[in-house]
């Protein structure tokens, strides 16, 4: 399609009659009251029959200037080629509303071009993760998946190079202070934002040179940006990203875990750690990118402080204001002020032979145990077939178990559970741990590293244990029958771990482990 002539100047404020003709409906042959718009922070949004059509609200902000057509037109072009990374059927078209010659509006006329629209494909509103996070629908395959999609597309973004880190991530406290200046409304004092940004500073001087060496080993990447459950929904049935940060491009070339760290800050935000604890571990075991846990307090921070002066900016300047944006406002900048004061790290590790629901527990409990959104789990079962270069979910031959790949497993456990806890992040170990070897070097790295040590051995009979195993679905342990029952004569040596009676249902289980670590031991167990 040829494009019409562009007019370059625009003042900030014309674009009135533009708005009400995309809210006629129509301008889109469609049946009167049918069009409906959404206004967010930086534009509007007009859902037409199939399509939405997004305007970019003719403004100014201190990360932005969409003040002329010709701004507008260049921020839609650049939204729809990066958006089609991850949604390539739902982002459709760049498109004018021009002046026609008898002086009236149309939609992609042949007329002179007085502002531009990203067109898309709608997709059903109610699949929008943040609307199933309201409804309490979103589901653990769902967030499995979700991480996976993450995890692909940050392997296949666009390496960033240049010795950005860390000036990049410090500009960022710049445009937050600034933001808050402009926008305080005596919810969030001059002092106050102060206080976090000089306090963000300090953090940031302590991860400089790891933020530099991630640049310099290509973790740098051009990311969404925005990765927050208002921007995924469900598309073709998979969880697909869209919305990415168009407006300045240097907020979206990012570290990976910068990214990642908006989604598992709003899981917390909507009461959802256990799903951002999961989806954190699903990443990782796709990318194995543990040196990123050393920056979950900054990069949390960053993106609380973030959505706090977001959500100031849509509380209007004069009159009432939405109580709920007031109490969002006061709840991410607390957010940010105590991410930046994680709890100490700890180590736990869970045995017991299989079938005794290890990992069930583990991650039941790994959402609790220190820094956000909680401990990386690290289980055998995975280690083993990744040391070993096959699928998790794909058998490994009789050699996969033998005593030199136990040992080459364990050492991996040991070798991550330490890079975790070196990381200032907590790490639970899941595994059989019936050598009281393995067990004992555990608990040897926990007192060398000064962090705290629990070990918890599960308890089951024998036929509870094969039920469990004949109920599996999806799980990457190769237990079988045969090999429970060859368990049962195994003598783990003395146990000097917390004993626990697993013989019931996961959440009484949980419950006596809580019980016997008695509640405050680390975090909220």
């Amino acid at each position: 399609m040829s494009k019409p002539s562009l007019q370059n100047q625009q003042s900030i404020d014309d674009q009135e009659e533009i708005l009400i003709f995309l809210s006629d409906a129509d301008t889109y042959g469609l049946p009167v009251g049918s069009v409906s718009r959404i206004d967010t922070h930086i534009s509007h949004v007009f859902l037409a029959g199939p399509f939405a059509y997004k305007l970019k609200k003719a403004l100014v902000l201190p990360y932005l200037n969409f003040s002329t057509v010709s701004r507008r037109r260049k921020t839609c072009e650049i939204e729809l080629r990066i958006n089609r990374r991850t949604a390539p059927d739902m982002y459709l078209d760049v498109v004018p509303v021009t002046r026609q010659p008898n002086g009236r509006l149309q939609l992609a006329g042949d007329g002179q071009a007085v502002d531009w629209l990203v067109k898309m494909l709608r997709f059903d509103n109610a699949t929008l993760f943040r609307n199933l996070a309201e409804r309490r629908q979103l589901t653990e395959p769902l967030t499995d998946q979700l991480a996976a999609a993450i995890a692909d597309f940050h392997g296949a973004s666009e390496v960033i190079r240049g010795g950005f880190e860390p000036n990049r991530t410090g500009a960022l406290l710049d445009v937050n202070l600034a933001s808050f200046r402009a926008h305080g409304r005596n919810l969030i004092s001059a002092q106050q934002a102060r206080s976090l940004t000089r306090r963000t500073h300090q953090v940031l001087e302590q991860q400089a040179s790891l933020l530099k060496k991630r640049e310099d080993d290509g973790r740098l990447r051009h990311c969404h940006g925005d990765l927050h459950l208002a921007n995924i929904c469900l598309f073709h049935g998979k969880p697909t990203l869209f919305d990415a940060l168009e407006f300045n491009l240097a907020f979206a070339e990012i570290d990976v875990f910068y990214d990642l760290a908006f989604l598992l800050m709003d899981f917390d935000h909507w009461h959802l750690r256990p799903l951002g604890n999961r989806t954190l571990n699903r990443y990782l075991d796709s990318t194995g990118d543990l040196e990123g846990l050393q920056l979950l307090p900054l990069f949390l921070s960053l993106r609380a402080a973030v959505r706090s002066h977001v959500t100031l900016a849509q509380i209007p300047p004069q009159g009432p204001s939405d109580p709920d944006l007031r109490r969002d406002v006061e709840l991410y900048f607390r957010r940010a002020e105590a991410y930046l004061s994680p709890p100490s790290p700890a180590l736990m590790a869970i045995g017991g032979f299989s079938g005794t629901g290890k990992s069930c527990q583990a991650r039941a409990l790994a959402p609790h145990l220190g820094p956000a959104p909680g401990a990386r789990i690290v289980r055998t079962d995975a280690l083993r077939k990744g040391l070993a270069g096959i699928d998790p979910h794909d058998r490994l031959p009789p050699s996969g178990y033998s005593p030199a790949a136990t040992d080459k497993t364990y050492n991996q456990v040991y070798a991550d559970a330490r890079q975790i806890l070196l990381a200032g992040h907590s790490a639970i170990c899941d595994g059989v741990f019936a050598n009281p070897r393995h067990r004992q070097i555990l608990e040897s790295l926990a007192r060398d590293l000064k962090v705290p040590f629990v070990g918890i051995w599960l308890n089951a009979p024998l036929d509870t244990r094969v039920g469990r195993i004949h109920t599996r679905v999806h799980d990457i342990s190769d237990a079988t029958e045969p090999v429970a029952r060859q368990q049962s004569a195994v003598d783990p040596g003395p146990m000097s771990w917390h004993q626990i009676d697993a013989a019931d249902d996961l959440k009484s289980t949980t419950q006596r482990i809580r019980q016997t670590l008695r509640a405050g031991w680390i975090g909220e167990l």
